[in-house]
């Protein structure tokens, strides 16, 4: 398990590092992986975002598959502010405990952040399927599945990578106890999203205008 650590101050890459490393755990966590892969989980300091360059942190969040986890900064509360307005979901504060630490990754990679004290859901409530534990980001994903979209025209239509859909749409099924696409649609729209776009067909032809015709 990949748990990448990003941030400027080598002090809390060490302790973090220390610390996945360290403990004991059924999991197996490394904080190194190979070339072109992506990590499982981003640990994102959001003192990366105190010149105001949010490029990087979009990049882990629309091009990779990965869950990202801002390491908030409470004196600094603009800098939560700014990751959230990026799209983060999810936070911790360095005030976290190693088993907290730990368990917040396991949590993560089973899609089950919503049930864990020690991360922060920057957005609870106020969309669709929040009342189950969709994510912001789940829920928009939803609402394009239940239009009729594809993953390659949701990825288009929300700038994501097409392996974040296929991760996103995984990770909703679960949490709506769906298997297939059609269940899944149905869900949707009977908890409120909208159903597939109906196209219009093509006019209906003009009558002929006989009269016009044979003047």
């Amino acid at each position: 398990m990949w748990v990448e650590i990003l941030t400027t101050q080598e002090v809390v890459a060490v302790g973090l590092r220390t610390i996945l490393e360290a403990a004991a755990s059924a999991l197996d966590i490394t904080t190194t992986g190979p070339v072109g892969d992506e990590p499982d989980v981003v640990l994102y300091d959001v003192i990366h975002l105190k010149d105001g360059d949010a490029s990087g942190l979009g990049y882990w969040l629309k091009q990779t598959a990965s869950t990202v986890i801002a390491i908030d900064r409470t004196l600094r509360p603009e800098l939560g502010a700014r990751a959230k307005e990026q799209g983060v979901e999810w936070a911790i504060d360095l005030g976290i405990t190693g088993d907290q630490l730990v368990a917040v990754i396991a949590d993560a990679i089973g899609g089950n952040l919503e049930d864990n004290t020690a991360a922060h859901g920057w957005d609870a409530g106020g969309y669709l399927g929040s009342h189950i534990g969709l994510t912001p980001r789940e829920s928009k994903v939803l609402a394009l599945v239940a239009q009729g979209l594809s993953n390659q025209e949701i990825a288009e239509t929300l700038i994501l990578s097409i392996n974040t859909v296929k991760t996103q749409i995984r990770s909703t099924y679960r949490k709506i106890g769906v298997a297939k696409r059609p269940l899944a649609m149905a869900w949707a729209v009977h908890h409120g999203f909208s159903g597939p776009v109906i196209q219009d067909g093509p006019p209906d032809p003009k009558p002929l205008d006989t009269e016009g015709a044979l003047s």
